[in-house]
């Protein structure tokens, strides 16, 4: 199963936000307040505001293809991008979703691969990330590609506060 990586440029915003929105939705609308949730979409998925994203020098991302096949994508972050470590060393997987159609063949694994060699590449440390507390599903899978929680931070979907994980990658044990 071959997939492709395709940095994001600027042309793909409206497709960025499409498929960025729609997997969000997918993953967590069933666990939220509905007026939070509506609020927080509307902010965080506005294309003005992934133009933006896509603008900033110290983040890209990436459209994953299978079969020329959009399967999903993932955000990366360096330097005052990041939103909680900001170390020259270090590197945020900020986003990394799956269209729920393609989810359960094994892509995560190919993404987080890919993922890691990027951050090799750049000569980075630690790759780290955040991961809502009730998320075991995911906190279970970062534990498989041996990631360790190192510390927690605040996470709002709209007024609702909610609890991150953060967890590490060392990427010295590649």
């Amino acid at each position: 199963m071959e997939l492709t990586f395709t940095k994001c440029s600027l042309k793909d915003a409206e497709q960025l936000r499409l498929i960025s929105e729609q997997t969000f939705v997918n993953a967590f609308e069933k666990d939220n307040d509905p007026a939070d949730f509506k609020d927080y979409i509307e902010k965080a998925f506005a294309f003005n505001k992934i133009k933006s994203e896509l603008l900033n020098a110290n983040s890209e991302f990436y459209f994953v293809f299978r079969n020329d096949m959009l399967v999903g994508y993932f955000k990366l972050n360096v330097l005052s991008a990041q939103s909680d470590v900001k170390r020259a060393d270090s590197i945020e997987l900020e986003r990394i979703y799956v269209l729920k159609e393609y989810q359960n063949l094994g892509l995560g694994k190919q993404f987080l691969h890919h993922i890691k060699n990027i951050a090799l590449i750049k000569n980075k440390k630690m790759l780290w990330l955040g991961v809502w507390e009730e998320n075991a599903r995911a906190i279970k899978f970062y534990e498989r590609h041996g990631f360790q929680k190192f510390d927690t931070h605040p996470y709002f979907i709209g007024s609702d506060e909610q609890t991150d994980w953060l967890m590490q990658f060392d990427l010295s044990t590649l």
